[in-house]
């Protein structure tokens, strides 16, 4: 059975919250009417446009039951970003220690994993195959370990990456633009087995925010055999 779709929701009492911390900050001139509401997005996203003098906020339903000491953090991490005010340190270190808390990541990664939207199982490309790469990666560097996840290629060319594994959805991408005949399959294999990696490494919370990419990650990344010659064509690419 399908879950419900949800919905967005008002925030009674969000309003005050956004006006307190609109004074807090210093933001200049007359405070806009906040218009607030929880969102169901698929991540820890939160948005606020100005159009007059309403201001309208959506927060991610995440938020819905959060302690006050983090709603008024996101508040005002949104308000200094539209009015550029400076972020007190204490504000912007409330946020984060309550998006990076064990709780929150977990209700995240539930809800990612109900509403973010996966492609489908496409791992054959017009110029390579995602599919036998990953076995042969697999065998080569993992001892055969790794699940395969869902396989695809990117329905538009990614310009700011080239490789993306979501573990709520289960799926590693690979942009589009490295699908084609000049580009050699090393290097589709490079880019496969850094996404590959983050199977083996998921994030984990170091110093004041998530690590990707750990001291272990990066070593073992040049482990693998065409480590340089793949680096080499990407910068010659971009």
């Amino acid at each position: 059975m399908t879950p419900p779709r949800a919905r967005p929701a008002a925030f009674h009492g969000g309003a005050a919250i956004f006006q307190r911390m609109f004074t807090r900050l210093g933001c200049r001139g007359r405070p806009p009417r906040f218009v607030i509401e929880f969102y169901p997005y698929a991540s820890l996203t939160h948005t606020i446009r100005l159009r007059e003098d309403v201001a309208a906020v959506r927060l991610s339903d995440l938020l819905r039951g959060a302690p006050v000491s983090a709603l008024e953090a996101v508040a005002a991490v949104l308000l200094a970003r539209l009015y550029r005010r400076k972020l007190p340190r204490h504000l912007a270190e409330s946020y984060r220690a309550y998006a990076l808390a064990a709780d929150t990541r977990k209700r995240l990664h539930r809800l990612r994993g109900l509403r973010a939207r996966s492609l489908p199982e496409q791992p054959r490309g017009d110029a390579h195959d995602l599919a036998p790469l990953f076995d042969r990666i697999n065998r080569r560097y993992f001892r055969g370990a790794l699940r395969r996840p869902r396989l695809a290629w990117s329905a538009r060319p990614w310009r700011r990456q080239l490789g993306s594994f979501d573990p709520a959805l289960g799926q590693i991408v690979i942009s589009s633009s490295l699908d084609r005949p000049d580009v050699p399959p090393v290097v589709v294999e490079y880019i496969l087995f850094h996404e590959m990696l983050h199977v083996k490494h998921p994030l984990r919370r170091a110093g004041c925010g998530l690590q990707a990419h750990s001291p272990e990650f990066r070593r073992e990344e040049k482990r693998y055999e065409h480590f340089d010659p793949a680096w080499k064509f990407l910068k010659r690419m971009r």
